[in-house]
C-alpha cells in the first residue's frame, strides 16, 4: 500500500552520468530496478530509444543493459574470463569475438589478459573483483549500464582509484550511466547530473554545482550541510597533488619501479585525500606513495617529509624548509 517511486518524470540523455541520491527509503534504487524490471511498474512508461519496455522482455531486455551491485555478484566456479563473458556467450558471440573482448577490457583496467584471465575471483583482492564486475556489466556492449552502490564497501583509497577509473571507461566509451548512491561526495565527484530523491519524488534534478549553489528544496539543503560539515567540502582540503614530490622517481614509469631499493607502501591517485594517503602511509614501513596520473604513469611520490611541508607550509606559509 506504501507508493515507493511517486510521478517520477525524468529524462536522461545518451552517454549522460546521472546519478541518484536521497535519503534511505527515498526510492532510488527501486527507480533504478525499474529501468531493467527487476521492479515492475505499477503504472507509468518507462522508454529507452523511443521503445516501450513494457513491450520487451525481462531478459531480452537485461541482455541489453548492464548492471553492477554492491555485493559484486560474481560466480566463484567461473574464471575471470567466463564472469566476464556471461552475456556475450547468452548473445551467442563467437569464440574469437569473446576472447577478443575480455583482452580488451582487461587491459582498459590495467589487468593483462595473460596474468588474470584464468584466474578464480577468490585469488583477486576486492577492488579487483568490483573492477571485473564493472566489465562484467560492459562485456555485452550495452549501451546503459546500471550501477546500484557499487563502491559502497570498498576502502576509501581503493573507491577513489575505482571511481577515477570509471570516469574515463564512461568518457572513452560514451555509455549511459545510472548510478545509485548514499555517498554526496561521490554523487558531486562522479555525475554529469544529480537526480535527489524524497519519499519517492525528485525533487530536482541539476549539475552538481548547481545543486549546491542553488538546492531547491529544504531537504536538499539539510542533507548538503551535513555532506559539508561531514567531509569539510566547505573548507580548503589537501590532495595527492598539493602534497606530492615531483622528483627523478616520478619520471619512471610503474615497471621501473620494481628497480627501486625501498618499497613503496601503494599508490594513490592525484584526487586522493592527503589525509587518506597519509593514512596508508602510516600503516606501512614503505619509505613512500606512488600518486599516478588518470592514465597510470606516474605523477609524483609522498613521503612524511612532503605531508609535513605541506602542513607546515598552511600555518606558516612559503619558506625554504630543508629536504
Amino acid at each position: 500500500g506504501v507508493t515507493v517511486v511517486d510521478k517520477l518524470n525524468l529524462t536522461i540523455q545518451d552517454g549522460e552520468f546521472v546519478v541518484f541520491i536521497g535519503p534511505s527509503g527515498c526510492g532510488k534504487t527501486t527507480s533504478l530496478k525499474m529501468i531493467n524490471k527487476l521492479i515492475e511498474m505499477d503504472e507509468g512508461s518507462i522508454y529507452i530509444n523511443d521503445r516501450d519496455i513494457k513491450n520487451l522482455g525481462g531478459d531480452q531486455l537485461r541482455r541489453g543493459i548492464g548492471y553492477v551491485i554492491q555485493q559484486i555478484g560474481l560466480f566463484p566456479n567461473l574464471t575471470i574470463e567466463e564472469n566476464i563473458l556471461v552475456v556475450p556467450r547468452l548473445l551467442k558471440w563467437s569464440k574469437e569475438r569473446c576472447k577478443e573482448r575480455v583482452r580488451e577490457l582487461l587491459e582498459l583496467v590495467g589487468m593483462p589478459y595473460e596474468e588474470n584471465a584464468q584466474k578464480y575471483p577468490s585469488e583477486l583482492s576486492g577492488g579487483q573483483q568490483q573492477r571485473i564486475g564493472v566489465l562484467r556489466a560492459l562485456a555485452g556492449e550495452p549501451p546503459i549500464i546500471l550501477m546500484d552502490e557499487p563502491f559502497g564497501a570498498l576502502d576509501p583509497v581503493t573507491r577513489e582509484s575505482l571511481q577515477d577509473e570509471l570516469k574515463i571507461i564512461q568518457r572513452k566509451l560514451h555509455k549511459t550511466i545510472i548510478f545509485v548512491t548514499h555517498d554526496m561526495g561521490e554523487a558531486i565527484k562522479m555525475a554529469d547530473r544529480i537526480v535527489f530523491m524524497s519519499m519517492g519524488k525528485a525533487l530536482q534534478a541539476a549539475t552538481p554545482e548547481e545543486m549546491i549553489q542553488n538546492p531547491a528544496d529544504p531537504i536538499i539543503s539539510n542533507f548538503m550541510g551535513k555532506y559539508a560539515a561531514s567531509s569539510g567540502y566547505a573548507k580548503p582540503s589537501l590532495t595527492c597533488a598539493d602534497v606530492m614530490e615531483k622528483d627523478d622517481l616520478a619520471a619512471t614509469s610503474m615497471a621501473g619501479l620494481a628497480d627501486n631499493p625501498a618499497p613503496a607502501a601503494g599508490t594513490v591517485s592525484l584526487t586522493t585525500s592527503a589525509r587518506d594517503a597519509f593514512a596508508l602511509l602510516l600503516k606501512s614501513e614503505a619509505d613512500y606513495l606512488v600518486v599516478l596520473n588518470q592514465d597510470r604513469t606516474v605523477a609524483g611520490t609522498i613521503t612524511r617529509n612532503s605531508i609535513a611541508k605541506a602542513l607546515a607550509g598552511l600555518v606558516w606559509g612559503d619558506m625554504d624548509w630543508p629536504s
